[in-house]
């Protein structure tokens, strides 16, 4: 069995999904026209509009904050860190890089889960890489599939490692016993995960803000400190980047490892976020707007979080040509360098807090998963809250090596599924966002289904055009919308 994970993974890993998600960033960034460099405003402006009301949905600073939540681990502390010791500080630039183009990609899939989103028999939104490529490709044997991937790699094995690294840094820093945290962090996860989507939604909305602000606090103090060395700091990225400073493994060592963490912390085009995206009422109420909030999801966990560890361990100067110290180890000897002891804490507290929300953010995205499947229903939605826990107790003092390979696999599968499916459905992308800026020019956009007959039969018109709170109604198709081709 490992062998054959193995392959599959160096199949997927090593020459499919690390050029393949970086080409699709690319043909998404050209095909939406640069909108992340020319649009930028209206990312932030999406999620800070007045949210709309709906009995079944969450606000798109919810849904920002829960997929925040799954997207910022221990991979923006560790990974980061993993990143300067194996590539040296240009892997940082090509995470910038990958990072940039990313953000076309996780508009285009949140996009897509917006607009094929259902509501499910409780009256709760539900949407997501599944249920588009059922409806949009007719394709409901990949769909599912996409679900099972994604509850087993998000669901069960990667909330087990999260659990192992908060178990680990808490014993580090407070010598807790590890099986001690494992029921403390599936008691606290518990109560949370069993109020639903909604609950989880309102727990991110306070948790992900918090801890992503005290975070870049941190990382600006230091900045400050440090701010006649920061200049250098940079320049030395970018160098390194192109090979004018030499570092582990050249150009090549630096772009490779640099677009793997990248990629694997800011998950666009992996199909993880578009999950909750879904869930969210849009405002204005087109599918575009959603996809906007996603792609500033991307820029905040890699722009942001990510280049404050690389920076913070970048000043501190225990880094030396060939690194000792990597991963965790490596951020933690950085933070005592600039505050001392106290940095060993303060990073035990990060990954508490980065890790315990990915838990939860995770969580969502199966159960969301687990609605595709028709597995809904209370008593099957019991059993995942319980395996997902017992997954959280398991992986606090188990190795996860192994299983952690397995999700690996399940994961890049997912992301394959999703990688094509929008790449099928780029022009009905394409189609839907020219139509979003055509209006914004305008005034506030509102998507009508009069002007997508190709889409009509397969999306929730009830949705898009009966909800009292969109105020939204079929009309005539619009003048100003071009009918480039959809697929």
């Amino acid at each position: 069995m490992n062998i054959i994970i193995n392959f599959i993974n160096t199949i997927l890993w090593d020459y499919v999904l690390i050029y393949g998600l970086l080409a699709v960033g690319l043909f998404f960034t050209f095909r939406l026209g640069f909108m992340q460099f020319l649009h930028f405003p209206e990312f932030i402006r999406s999620v800070l509009r007045a949210p709309q009301e709906d009995r079944g949905g969450i606000s798109p600073f919810q849904a920002l904050c829960t997929s925040l939540a799954s997207r910022v681990g221990t991979g923006n502390l560790a990974g980061v860190a993993v990143a300067l010791a194996l590539g040296g500080p240009g892997a940082i630039f090509w995470m910038w890089m990958v990072a940039l183009v990313g953000m076309a990609t996780a508009c285009a899939e949140s996009t897509l889960a917006q607009l094929y989103k259902v509501r499910d028999k409780h009256g709760q939104l539900r949407g997501g890489p599944a249920f588009y490529i059922a409806k949009g490709l007719n394709a409901p044997w990949a769909g599912a599939l996409f679900a099972i991937c994604l509850m087993t790699a998000f669901g069960m094995v990667f909330n087990a490692v999260q659990a192992n690294s908060i178990a680990e840094a808490v014993h580090g820093a407070f010598g807790v016993p590890k099986m001690v945290t494992g029921m403390l962090t599936a008691v606290l996860a518990g109560i949370i995960i069993f109020g639903g989507i909604r609950k989880i939604a309102r727990f991110a909305e306070m948790a992900v803000p918090f801890m992503a602000a005290a975070y870049l606090l941190v990382a600006l103090v230091v900045i400050i400190i440090n701010i006649a060395e920061v200049p250098a700091v940079l320049a030395l990225i970018v160098k390194s980047a192109f090979g004018f400073e030499s570092a582990m493994g050249g150009i090549a060592g630096a772009m490779l490892n640099g677009i793997k963490r990248g990629l694997f912390s800011n998950e666009a085009g992996m199909g993880s976020a578009p999950n909750i995206a879904a869930v969210a009422v849009p405002n204005p109420h087109h599918p575009v707007s959603q996809g906007l909030v996603q792609a500033l999801g991307v820029f905040i966990d890699t722009l942001l979080i990510c280049t404050a560890t690389a920076i913070m361990i970048l000043l501190s100067g225990v880094m030396g040509p060939e690194p000792e110290l990597t991963g965790i180890s490596l951020t933690q000897a950085a933070l005592n360098t600039h505050i001392g002891e106290a940095g060993n804490y303060f990073i035990a507290v990060a990954i508490f807090f980065f890790a315990f929300t990915s838990i939860i953010g995770n969580y969502s995205y199966a159960e969301n998963a687990a609605a595709y499947l028709n597995l809904g229903g209370r008593r099957a939605l019991l059993i995942l809250r319980c395996s997902v826990l017992s997954m959280v107790l398991w992986g606090a003092y188990e190795s996860v090596a192994t299983v952690f390979n397995a999700a690996d696999a399940a994961m890049g599968i997912m992301a394959f599924i999703n990688l094509v499916a929008i790449l099928l459905l780029s022009g009905l992308v394409a189609k839907l966002t020219k139509d979003y800026f055509i209006q914004r020019k305008q005034g506030m956009p509102v998507f009508n289904p009069a002007d997508y007959p190709e889409v009509m039969d397969n999306i929730d018109l009830d949705i898009w055009t009966g909800d009292k709170e969109s105020g939204a109604t079929i009309s005539a198709p619009s003048d100003s919308l071009v009918e480039p081709e959809a697929r």
